[in-house]
Parts: C-alpha cells; structure tokens; sequence
C-alpha cells in the first residue's frame, strides 16, 4: 500500500469553532484539501513569554503532500493568529480507496 508519502495530514489550531470552519471552507472551495475534521480542544502554550490557557479548534486537514506550500499560505491569509500553527504530518500508508478519494477532491498540481 507504500504511497512514498504523496499524502499528508496537516494539523492547526484557530481561536473558534466558526474560525475554523471559515479556514475549511477556505481549503474545500480552493481544493486545497479533501477534508478538514475539527475538535474542540483546550491548549496550555507559552506566547510573548506568558503561559496562556485556551479553547480552541483544531483542524485535522487531508491533503496531497505537493499541495502544502499553497495550502499553509491559504491558512494564513484567513488566520485570525500572527503565528497560526501549520504542522504537515506525512501519511506513511493508507487504505488505497481513500487516498484514490484524496485524489479525486484536491488539485492536482505538482502531480
């Protein structure tokens, strides 16, 4: 089933729910992504050196791996963040419907 990882999940967070759910559309419309789940979450980080405390929204994103660079700067130009967290985690295999399902719903560029 190796894909060589041509796939990837990418992972961020963003201030709310309806943030989030902004951002997917965002990468569904551009076909940028296949699908963006998003969990609430709370987070304990350290920003500007603070401990902060927050609920959150964090964006599971299943993409092409070609597709990152374009993907990550649609993140930012919608992010209510200045540093948004952009994490690309490769897919080191997977159920061959699904990525062929990838496949179908993503841009094709850099294939």
């Amino acid at each position: 089933m190796s894909n060589q990882h041509e796939y990837s999940m990418v992972i961020s967070t963003s201030s709310s729910r309806e943030s989030a759910m902004a951002i997917a559309e965002c990468l569904i419309e551009k076909k940028l992504a296949a699908c963006v789940q998003i969990l609430p979450i709370e987070s304990i980080y350290v920003w500007q050196g603070e401990v902060c405390k927050d609920s959150e929204a964090m964006m599971l994103i299943k993409t092409r791996t070609a597709l990152f660079d374009e993907l990550a700067g649609a993140i930012q130009d919608c992010h209510p963040y200045e540093v948004p967290e952009i994490v690309q985690i490769p897919i080191a295999d997977g159920l061959p419907e699904y990525l062929k399902w990838i496949d179908g719903c993503v841009s094709q560029k850099g294939k």
